[in-house]
């Protein structure tokens, strides 16, 4: 199910807020300026190779690229017997920005996007069929669990790819990780 909790970003104790309504999620990160939408998925199998998922969206991710100047897009899927999902997780967990905005799809599984803004950290668990586009310059991290099971569309205006300057502060080790809100967000 998704859920936002939003912290207070200097006593990350507790969220005092915490919902599960993905309307009032959306207009809570919306009002942020975080673009946030539920979409329906596709019926695709579960061994889909990025080629067909990328073309099960095609209208959806033209259309993005077309509002927002994005000029590729790819998939990247994560499975909990990954050998280096303890290196792939640990590389999103600091806080960091993007010169551009960083759009995710989830197809399937889920994570959760921290975005530090002002004094509130908005805890953001995605799951299957929504979508969220982190704006520029925002500063966030991204966790993805211990045994991480998801897959996503992304895209880019830079063709590079993901590309971050991490800004060395420490706030995202002092709000829970997901292990510890999993329980909590269900």
């Amino acid at each position: 199910m998704t859920t936002l909790s939003i912290f207070d970003a200097h006593n990350p104790k507790s969220a005092p807020t915490v919902t599960h309504d993905s309307g009032e999620i959306g207009e809570l990160l919306n009002s942020k300026g975080v673009r946030f939408e539920r979409w329906p998925t596709q019926n695709l199998p579960a061994d889909a190779a990025p080629e067909q998922i990328l073309e099960a969206y095609r209208s959806e991710i033209a259309k993005l690229k077309s509002e927002s100047g994005f000029q590729t897009a790819d998939v990247v899927s994560l499975n909990p017997d990954n050998p280096q999902k303890e290196a792939f997780r640990s590389k999103f967990l600091d806080e960091h920005i993007h010169s551009e905005d960083e759009v995710r799809f989830f197809v399937r599984g889920q994570g959760i996007f921290y975005l530090h803004l002002g004094d509130q950290v908005f805890a953001v668990q995605c799951q299957k069929n929504d979508l969220i586009s982190v704006p520029q310059g925002t500063r966030h991290w991204f966790d993805m669990g211990p045994e991480p099971e998801f897959t996503c569309i992304r895209l880019f205006t830079n063709p590079e790819g993901w590309v971050a300057d991490f800004t060395e502060e420490d706030i995202a080790s002092r709000l829970p990780r997901f292990e510890e809100l999993e329980g909590v967000l269900a």
